[in-house]
């Protein structure tokens, strides 16, 4: 068994994306800088965007954090995102999901620049990754495959069970590593909660991707020895400790572990390369390579 170990891997990409922005600074050329809007006071949401700030200044990237009260309505917002979408000295805009029940989320993605859209969600650039064009990949599905790419996971003629059809996950999985490409070129299966005798399906997997957000539903029985096994999931429960909860993955790592080839932990696996893949996005809006 080996470990799809995402927080080295992360590391590693960020000293090559900070190298490449002090090239960018070194040459003249403005500091690639991402903004953030967030909306309410959401603790994981407000945690995730603290994060980013913070990788953003690892990178030496400049960073922008806009809070807004939960209360701002839908047109306020819309003002805001046409605001960063005009200023010349920001290239990339996320707006952290979810938003207040009041507004609509894809009338507020759908108002992004796409060439600032470095989540990826917008429809253009989520077009273009169907059909193989250069684009933002949404962050998640992107870190994946580059830790896929870097660990040399063989993935061309294998079995992909992708567990989840997320629109920033399962959906944009299951078509890049269906696409011509390396990695890519798998024979792609999408399972979710109303596929039949899921087990069987788990059973013929090469590779597993498991992003159904629920804690340890993947178990032993459901994983045929040597398979490579990408847990996407994170769920907080309740732990006897300093926090109060501990994290865990869709997979039931301990018992999972010993079948697989490789597989990734939680925390400590996808995480961080969905993090490392914002800063890379954020690059290439900057180099105007979308």
């Amino acid at each position: 068994m080996n470990l799809l170990d995402g927080k080295a891997t992360a590391a590693q990409m960020k000293q090559e994306i900070a190298q490449s922005v002090l090239e960018i600074k070194n040459s003249g050329k403005r500091t690639p800088h991402l903004a953030a809007i967030l909306v309410g006071n959401d603790g994981a949401s407000e945690t995730y965007v603290n994060s980013k700030e913070k990788d953003c200044h690892e990178v030496g990237m400049s960073s922008t954090v806009l809070r807004f009260p939960e209360t701002i309505t839908e047109a306020e917002l819309l003002q805001e995102v046409v605001k960063i979408n005009n200023n010349k000295d920001i290239d990339g805009l996320i707006v952290q999901l979810p938003l207040p029940k009041h507004i609509n989320e894809q009338k507020i993605i759908e108002t992004i620049n796409p060439d600032k859209d470095v989540d990826g969600f917008h429809p253009l650039n989520v077009g273009h990754m169907v059909t193989g064009l250069p684009t933002y990949v949404s962050a998640t599905p992107d870190g994946i495959m580059e830790l896929l790419a870097r660990y040399k996971v063989e993935t061309a003629g294998k079995h992909c069970v992708v567990i989840g059809r997320s629109n920033i996950v399962g959906r944009p999985m299951s078509n890049l590593l269906s696409q011509k490409a390396n990695p890519g070129d798998c024979t792609v299966t999408i399972c979710h909660s109303r596929t039949k005798d899921l087990k069987a399906f788990c059973l013929q997997a090469d590779i597993i991707i498991a992003a159904l957000g629920k804690a340890e539903f993947l178990t032993a029985d459901m994983v045929r020895e040597g398979a490579v096994v990408v847990d996407v999931g994170i769920t907080r429960v309740p732990a006897q400790n300093k926090s109060g909860f501990k994290l865990l993955g869709d997979v039931k790592f301990d018992e999972v572990a010993p079948k697989c080839s490789y597989i990734t932990p939680v925390p400590g696996g996808v995480g961080p390369m969905t993090r490392v893949s914002l800063l890379k996005n954020t690059l290439k809006a900057a180099r105007g390579l979308r």
